[in-house]
């Protein structure tokens, strides 16, 4: 693992990013959307590989089961603007990898595509092709601890630092994908214009994944049979994901796994764990100067 030069943050266009995910920007930009793609959206860590598999398998887990036991996820739900080099044991080399290179050799129809895009960097064509668009949001006491684990075991994000200068960081907006705040805020605005998209929240999946599979349905106009649900149901259960080495990014040589599970915990309030009463503190006030849409409202325990 230490082969892998971590990436340096820096200000894109307003938005902390880090080369490999702007290194194909022109190409992204430019990418052509098919009116029946499917685009799953998240700030990280907020719930979106659990959405990306639970939409694979309503449109696939019957006419290809087989997919799910030999490719991996990350290849059958590809996120868009990755431009990082292929790793060989701990070390990386030719070729770069392109999301919307293997977007284009993806075959299924529909394509299920992921990005952690804030609104104003998503391709035009997905709106102009008038695209099903699937945001998932989680709460930000828990987003920020999960982005915290997840970049002390990913090489491809910058070094986290000690948990303290990271909830600062975290409050100021210099993550790696831009503010949190402005991330939920802005795409639940877009919701209000643009009625083809679904706003899912991480804590709702979380307490009634049945319910809010059952909206995914309804939004996306699929019919699954009431076993075909109950065999979903069964397969996206958090300890099971975390099991299903097709799930759970262990073959992706850039995560330590020593350090932490991509799939960690899955919980709702486990910032409890982190946050000292000062820093929840502090936290609950600076979000409340920058959250200023009554309408978008999240739950931090249920």
């Amino acid at each position: 693992m230490d082969a892998i030069s971590r990436p340096e943050p820096f200000n894109f266009h307003g938005v902390w990013m880090t080369h490999l995910f702007t290194d194909n920007w022109e190409t992204v930009q430019n990418f052509q959307a098919r009116p029946d793609d499917v685009l799953i959206i998240s700030y990280p860590k907020a719930g979106n590989t659990w959405v990306s598999y639970i939409l694979d398998l309503l449109h696939f887990g019957q006419t290809s089961p087989e997919r799910h036991t030999s490719i991996p996820l990350q290849a059958r739900v590809v996120t868009l603007e990755i431009c990082i080099p292929f790793w060989k044991g701990s070390r990386p080399s030719q070729p770069i990898i392109k999301g919307t290179d293997l977007l284009e050799n993806l075959h299924t129809s529909p394509r299920i595509i992921k990005t952690h895009l804030p609104v104003q960097f998503v391709p035009k064509s997905f709106w102009e092709q008038n695209c099903k668009i699937v945001y998932v949001a989680r709460n930000a006491k828990d987003s920020v601890v999960s982005y915290f684990h997840f970049e002390h075991m990913s090489m491809i994000f910058p070094e986290p630092g000690d948990w303290s200068s990271y909830v600062q960081r975290f409050m100021e907006g210099k993550m790696v994908y831009g503010s949190w705040y402005d991330h939920v805020s802005g795409w639940w605005e877009k919701k209000q214009s643009y009625p083809n998209l679904h706003y899912i929240f991480y804590e709702d999946l979380n307490e009634d994944t049945g319910l809010e599979i059952d909206k995914l349905c309804s939004f996306l106009g699929l019919s699954p049979s009431a076993e075909e649900k109950e065999a979903i149901l069964g397969r996206v259960q958090f300890d099971d994901m975390k099991n299903d080495k097709m799930v759970n990014n262990s073959m992706f040589k850039v995560m330590d796994f020593k350090k932490s599970s991509f799939i960690r915990k899955g919980k709702v309030g486990d910032w409890k764990n982190h946050f000292t009463v000062a820093q929840s503190e502090e936290f609950d006030e600076d979000y409340k100067k920058k959250m200023k849409n009554p309408s978008l409202q999240f739950r931090t325990e249920i």
